[in-house]
């Protein structure tokens, strides 16, 4: 019986792919719009497993996230390597990591040019990259001079995951001490509600009154969630 051919050899790895398919190929070829979230992961993880590719194992970590960028920045390095994803060790999680957080710098950088609030947008667009992956509340205020440039953004105070104390005396001191004549007072909702507590109403009215005898305007009261806010003054509730 003549002998017969060894079957050619099947591979599911990256390398197999036509080469415009592989994510740092087709970054290259195609410009980096062109590939999904799962490809731009795969480029950090750079390596698969034996039964999958870096592509899988991306996919298989988005998946943990319900497929939310967001969510998947909002992670610790313990918190990707406690979902046990065969292909990502330490190095991959802090490289994943950390790549999130230089995106999340470059939001709050983007916005360094813009030097005056004028509407609700643009407090908004300042603030939501310093909350915007906090799993817990933050109260932040944004001083303003006469011609509502930004003097300086401060945060307050860091809470739990359903509160934070903002102490009306400390937010006035700063106010005082730059030299403000306004502020807009910020805080976030980490469950994504941006809808305001009856706490959040009697405190935005006790700063109100406070800043009015001292003669410092309390501008607007931000809520954040993700991707949203609520705005009092939009909300005509100052």
């Amino acid at each position: 019986m003549p002998a017969q051919p060894y079957p050619e050899p099947t591979s599911t790895g990256i390398k197999s792919w036509a080469e415009e398919d592989r994510p740092r190929e087709k970054l290259i070829l195609k410009g980096k719009h062109t590939l999904s979230e799962s490809e731009l992961i795969a480029i950090l993880v750079r390596t698969g497993t034996k039964e999958k590719t870096a592509v899988d194992v991306a996919k298989d970590l988005m998946r943990k996230v319900n497929n939310d960028l967001d969510a998947l920045g909002k992670l610790s390095v313990k918190d990707i390597l406690n979902f046990g994803l065969p292909g990502i060790g330490e190095t991959k999680a802090i490289t994943i990591v950390a790549a999130l957080e230089l995106g999340r710098r470059r939001l709050t950088s983007e916005v360094k040019d813009k030097e005056k609030i004028i509407t609700s947008r643009d407090a908004y667009d300042m603030l939501y990259p310093l909350v915007a992956d906090k799993s817990h509340e933050e109260f932040w205020i944004v001083l303003l001079n006469r011609g509502n440039k930004v003097i300086e953004k401060i945060l307050v105070s860091s809470g739990g995951l359903t509160g934070t104390v903002a102490d009306v005396r400390m937010i006035f001191n700063h106010a005082i001490k730059s030299q403000a004549t306004s502020l807009v007072l910020c805080h976030n909702h980490p469950s994504g509600n941006v809808s305001p507590s009856q706490t959040d109403i009697d405190l935005t009215k006790k700063l109100v009154k406070a800043g009015e005898t001292l003669d410092i305007k309390v501008v607007d009261h931000l809520i954040i969630g993700e991707n949203k806010y609520y705005s009092f003054a939009d909300e005509g509730l100052l």
